[in-house]
């Protein structure tokens, strides 16, 4: 008999699993948040934790590199699934980075690490940009546009959510000095976010819908493939000839939570059943698993077809194990 060793894919260490229940993140920043797992892309002069007042300073200019404060989110969201994110905000000042120039968002959100940090991504143009849930802020600007919050959709093809005649954004100034509660609620089963901003040092709120539908093009919006909440500053390269923007921003960022769906592996357990290496564990609908098999953690081998969760046990089964060791995982996947 071969003997076999077994590894499950690591889960991120401050999360709370709860069977069949959402999962939430907090942070507070009452502590380093290098602590609790949020890494740096880019530049990392942006981003600086204030151990004094226990929040996180944040600089958005448009004229370096893509940066993000980022942590991973131990899953993957998709359309059909419910997540939600809430933060504090405020912005001690912002203006353009140039003198004379449209305006450039700040963004907080979602995203595809993987595409979000390749040198080809340019959310100037949103035509490199792909699979993004972000709250988006543009100031106002000299060509007389106002103040505007934005939620914004990107799927997997690069396109935006757009619904011409319904609301997509709304005409907001978030007053610099003053914090903000923002909170932004997606439910899967009607395709619906709703953005909500408040105040919280004069009371005024204001509240956004959108539905996922069709993007500009008039072509349906697809899907996207999120694993990372992440503070955005995006360089202003590859804009709209004619339409160039910039900003310049300082702030701060406080008591964010994240919910997001449980992890798509749970109360998982392996063993001999036969002679044969097997293993069982809650799945998830909309997911797809494959026991891999390897010898030396380098090469990985499928040990078993792939197969659809159910949203209830799964067993999967190396029906031909080798003659010596093995190292075994399991590979979760959204299609």
């Amino acid at each position: 008999m071969s003997k076999s060793r077994f590894l499950a894919l690591a889960s991120l260490s401050f999360l709370c699993f709860t069977h069949s229940r959402a999962v939430t993140l907090t942070e507070n920043f009452s502590a380093s948040p290098d602590a609790s797992g949020w890494k740096i892309f880019g530049d990392t002069n942006l981003f600086r934790w204030n151990s004094t007042n226990q929040n996180l300073e944040v600089t958005w200019d448009s004229s370096r590199t893509n940066s993000y404060f980022y942590h991973p989110l131990g899953t993957i969201l998709a359309r059909d699934d419910d997540f939600s994110l809430e933060f504090d905000l405020r912005l001690n000042d912002i203006g353009p980075a140039d003198s004379y120039a449209y305006s450039f968002q700040i963004a907080l959100g979602f995203l595809n690490l993987d595409q979000a940090t390749r040198p080809t991504f340019l959310r100037g143009t949103g035509s490199n940009a792909t699979n993004l849930v972000e709250f988006v802020y543009f100031r106002d600007d000299p060509f007389g546009d106002p103040a505007t919050v934005y939620p914004t959709f990107v799927d997997q093809t690069g396109q935006f959510n757009y619904n011409q005649g319904r609301q997509e954004s709304t005409n907001y100034s978030l007053a610099t000095g003053d914090w903000f509660h923002v909170a932004m609620d997606y439910r899967g089963s009607n395709q619906t976010l709703v953005t909500s901003l408040t105040n919280l040092s004069q009371s005024v709120s204001a509240t956004v819908t959108q539905q996922l539908g069709l993007t500009f093009s008039g072509d349906p919006f697809t899907d996207f493939r999120l694993d990372s909440i992440s503070i955005n500053s995006y360089n202003e390269a590859g804009q709209f000839p004619g339409f160039e923007g910039s900003v310049l921003a300082h702030g701060n960022v406080d008591n964010l939570a994240v919910t997001v769906p449980p992890p798509p592996i749970q109360n998982l357990a392996g063993g001999f059943s036969n002679a044969l290496w097997q293993v069982q564990f809650l799945s998830r609908s909309n997911w797809l698993y494959t026991l891999e098999r390897s010898a030396d953690f380098q090469l990985w081998t499928n040990a078993s077809t792939v197969t659809p969760g159910t949203g209830s046990n799964v067993l999967l089964q190396d029906a031909s194990p080798p003659a010596s060791n093995a190292f075994y995982r399991v590979r979760a996947q959204r299609p």
